[in-house]
C-alpha cells in the first residue's frame, strides 16, 4: 500500500496514527504542498480532489479523505477497535472527532488559510487570530465533553486511545503551531500527553517523518 501524504498535514497525521494504531505498514509518498506538489496532473490522477492523504491498495484501489479510510481500516482490521463497543459510547466518540474533523480542522486547513491570505490581504496576525478562534471553540466544547464523560480514562475514552484521540492529537499539534494556549484545557493537555507517550503516536508525528523539515 502507498501513503500519499505531507508531513505536517493534520488529515495525514491522523491517518499515520491510525494505521500505527492498527499495525498496517505502507509505504510513505511525501508530497510537499508548500511546493504545490499535489497538484501535480500525477497527482490528480490518483486523487482528483488533489488533496492528501490518499492510499493506493495493494489491488491498485485508491482510497481518499481520511475519515472514510479510518472507517475503512476499522472495518479491514478490526482489532484493536478504535471504538467502543456500547452504541451510546461509539456516538459520543464519533462526535468528540467530528468537532475536529468536521468544525475545526476544515475552516484552518492549507488551502482555507492560503485564500485568506491572497483574497482578503490577511497578514499572520489575522490568520492566527482565525485559527485560535475555531481552534478554542471547538476545544471548548471538548474539554466540557470529556469532563462529564464518566468512561474516560488516560485517553478520549475508556482506557485505550481510539477514534477521538487519533483526531484530537494532530489538531493539538495545529494548535502549538498557531500559537494557541493550551493550558486553559487541561484534560486535552493530559490526553495530548497520555498518547505522546505511545510508540504509534510518535512514530505518525510531524517531526518523526523522513520529509519534515
Amino acid at each position: 500500500m502507498k501513503l500519499y501524504n505531507f508531513f505536517r498535514s493534520g488529515t495525514s497525521h491522523r491517518l499515520r496514527i491510525a494505521l500505527n494504531l492498527k499495525g498496517v505498514d505502507t509505504e510513505q509518498v511525501g508530497l510537499d504542498l508548500r511546493k504545490e506538489a499535489h497538484l501535480s496532473e500525477e497527482f490528480k490522477a490518483i486523487n482528483p480532489q488533489q488533496l492528501v492523504p490518499a492510499m493506493t491498495l495493494d489491488d491498485g484501489t485508491t482510497l481518499i479523505q481520511s475519515p472514510a479510510i479510518i472507517e475503512w481500516l476499522e472495518e479491514r482490521y478490526p482489532q484493536p477497535p478504535l471504538l467502543p463497543r456500547e452504541p451510546e459510547a461509539r456516538a459520543h466518540v464519533r462526535a468528540l472527532a467530528a468537532i475536529v474533523g468536521c468544525d475545526i480542522h476544515p475552516i484552518n486547513n492549507r488551502r482555507i488559510l492560503e485564500y485568506l491570505r491572497k483574497n482578503f490581504a490577511a497578514d499572520e496576525a489575522a490568520i492566527l487570530a482565525w485559527c485560535g478562534t475555531w481552534i478554542s471553540a471547538g476545544f471548548d466544547a471538548m474539554e466540557t465533553l470529556l469532563a462529564a464523560d464518566q468512561g474516560r480514562g488516560a485517553f478520549c475514552h475508556g482506557q485505550a486511545p481510539g477514534l477521538a484521540d487519533v483526531y484530537l492529537v494532530p489538531q493539538v499539534e495545529s494548535a502549538r503551531r498557531f500559537k494557541v494556549d493550551l493550558s486553559r484545557w487541561p484534560l486535552i493537555s493530559a490526553i495530548d500527553a497520555a498518547c505522546a507517550q505511545l510508540e504509534a503516536f510518535r512514530r505518525a508525528s510531524p517531526a518523526a517523518q523522513a520529509d519534515a523539515t
